[in-house]
């Protein structure tokens, strides 16, 4: 694939597989390599991509073959491995969270910046369609200055199959760096200032499930916004609710299966909530590419408030209450999920890259 950017992927997981659709789709991009600690991902990938599956992240860093790695493992891991990405000339897309600390997150940047390498944060809701949208319409000036923005979502993370370090804070878990980075990334964008102050409370509620469950911040910005952010991953209330029954991946949810995740958990020992989680990885046999979402993906019910109209994000559009009209914008439904992510990486490597020849 001439011209293509050469992709190595580190960590086959459950993150890749959301985004491989994506990255099979582009023409631009050429799965060139893979790391992950599992024999039988990194054979499954050699097998369908006919691409190198190394023994060692070293050997894929510094492999000639590669121009740019997508890091997609566990969230303790990120700081380290994007580093010594950017400081042996890749490009980097790391999943959300950058890092698990200020401090790490710094690191990278100035590690970027030294390397002069793409660094982009995602996949996260902050690209998705809608809020790409609204945040246009919030920037034309249309409906005049941003004032605040609403954002909650309250949803069943915590009782889904996990890993222990993802009960684990100290070693990322929790939905501050799971969730949070989601919806932080998308009221930045919508408001589309720099941010002045957060105030926050986060707390577990559940012995049984180790680590922070929920949270609630207030962050303001330069210009005087404010944003109001609620996240409970507790299992009770579902606010896809407020978004006519449309999961965050975009798929319709039937709300008859109402206390599904709890129900499914008590029924697994330690061992079997690793192996449930292992199912829907990248390499396991049973594992099929999920179909194609029929809406765009997101993260909870949004609305953001300017001086003459409030905008409600959907995943099917935005919804726009004027001072004496009421209007939809639907947004056509996603060709690929987490195609806007891939473009603006991409774009920025193949860029530079001619900015260099």
């Amino acid at each position: 694939m001439a011209n293509a950017l050469r992709l190595g992927i580190i960590g086959l997981g459950r993150g890749f597989m959301l985004t491989l659709p994506a990255l099979k789709a582009d023409s631009r991009v050429a799965l060139a390599g893979a790391f992950d600690l599992r024999r039988e991902a990194r054979e499954r990938f050699a097998d369908e991509f006919g691409a190198p599956a190394f023994d060692t992240l070293d050997a894929l860093l510094y492999s000639p073959v590669i121009d740019a790695v997508y890091i997609a493992t566990p969230h303790e891991l990120h700081a380290e491995q994007a580093i010594a990405a950017l400081r042996a000339g890749k490009h980097v897309l790391v999943e959300k969270p950058m890092a698990t600390t200020l401090a790490d997150c710094a690191r990278i940047e100035r590690a970027a910046a030294d390397a002069g390498k793409v660094l982009v944060v995602g996949p996260s809701h902050g690209f998705d369609a809608p809020v790409q949208a609204a945040a246009q319409l919030v920037a034309s000036g249309r409906f005049g200055a941003v004032r605040m923005v609403t954002a909650l979502n309250f949803t069943d993370f915590m009782f889904r199959p996990r890993r222990p370090e993802e009960l684990d804070s100290a070693r990322g878990g929790g939905v501050v760096y799971s969730q949070a980075a989601h919806q932080i990334d998308v009221v930045r964008r919508l408001v589309g200032q720099p941010v002045s102050s957060v105030r926050a409370v986060a707390a577990n509620w559940d012995s049984s499930r180790p680590s922070e469950g929920a949270y609630t911040a207030l962050v303001t910005f330069e210009a005087g916004a404010a944003a109001s952010l609620t996240y409970s991953g507790y299992a009770h209330y579902d606010s896809d609710e407020l978004v006519g029954w449309i999961a965050e991946l975009g798929y319709d949810k039937d709300p008859d299966r109402y206390g599904e995740a709890r129900k499914r958990l008590a029924t697994l020992s330690s061992q079997d909530e690793i192996e449930a989680k292992l199912k829907r990885t990248y390499g396991v046999p049973a594992v099929a590419a999920d179909t194609p979402a029929p809406h765009h993906e997101h993260f909870g019910f949004i609305i953001v408030s300017c001086d003459r109209a409030d905008l409600k994000l959907s995943p099917k559009g935005l919804s726009i209450y004027g001072d004496t009209e009421r209007d939809f914008q639907p947004i056509e439904p996603p060709a690929l999920p987490r195609k806007e992510v891939i473009d603006e990486f991409v774009g920025g490597c193949l860029a530079l890259s001619l900015i260099h020849i």
